[in-house]
């Protein structure tokens, strides 16, 4: 039976939620608010829930922030018409509890779970398209990209190897995953007292398989101010197209 129901998922539209999180300290911004600086002619996180708007594939968006960015980030969705945006909440200690928190104001109905850094606004729609369907299919998905750079790894300031670059992958997000499936691996971390960069990496600790798709280098992530520049050059390329 369970597999029957769950082939009747994958042949139907998904439904699925966003949960986009916003609630970092941009501590890497000297002094600049990452979600609400200027890209073009909007800010930041505008931008990225822009491209969650536009998506066919999700039905709803929760957005996961600090305090002081609440009503900000509500003007901003009433100003820019962001209608799937049901629930704007304030974030965790750290970026697993913030997640959990919008975990929990997800809609419960939701078959999948988009996780999106709020300071990705480049994400297009065909990465959202291609790894919600993958996710669809697999249960846990994420964009990727093939790393340029030789990685080394290091001790003490010495060099101790140099892994294989074409095993080497830049994660990107959305992270699409199963929604119970997130629910029961974040918070499985979270007890366990994990330390987690993405969250992918609930899921690989409970031995699940994450399938990649193809990311894009446009797809970055405003860390410093730097890249806010290179924000300008992507936006100004993205309208030229």
């Amino acid at each position: 039976m369970r597999s029957i129901f769950r082939k009747r998922k994958q042949d139907r539209q998904p439904s699925c939620t966003a949960v986009i999180v916003a609630a970092g300290t941009a501590s890497r911004m000297q002094g600049v608010d990452k979600m609400m600086a200027q890209i073009g002619d909007k800010p930041v996180i505008a931008h990225t829930l822009g491209a969650f708007q536009t998506c066919p594939l999700v039905e709803s968006v929760v957005v996961v922030t600090r305090s002081d960015l609440i009503v900000p980030i509500g003007e901003l969705c009433k100003r820019y018409a962001c209608s799937k945006v049901s629930k704007v909440v304030v974030g965790g200690e750290d970026r697993s509890h913030s997640v959990l928190i919008g975990l929990k104001e997800a809609e419960q109905g939701a078959d999948l779970i988009a996780i999106h850094d709020g300071a990705r606004p480049f994400v297009s729609q065909r990465v959202l398209e291609e790894t919600i369907l993958a996710a669809q299919k697999t249960g846990a998905a994420a964009p990727a990209i093939p790393m340029n750079d030789t990685i080394k790894t290091a001790a003490h300031g010495v060099v101790t190897g140099t892994p294989d670059r074409s095993q080497l992958f830049a994660v990107q997000t959305p992270q699409v995953f199963d929604a119970d499936l997130i629910r029961g691996a974040l918070y499985h971390s979270v007890q366990q007292g994990a330390v987690l960069t993405d969250d992918c990496a609930a899921v690989e600790r409970i031995g699940k398989q994450v399938v990649l798709t193809d990311g894009e280098r446009t797809n970055i992530k405003i860390t410093t101010q730097f890249d806010l520049l290179i924000g300008e050059a992507i936006a100004t390329w993205l309208d030229a197209q």
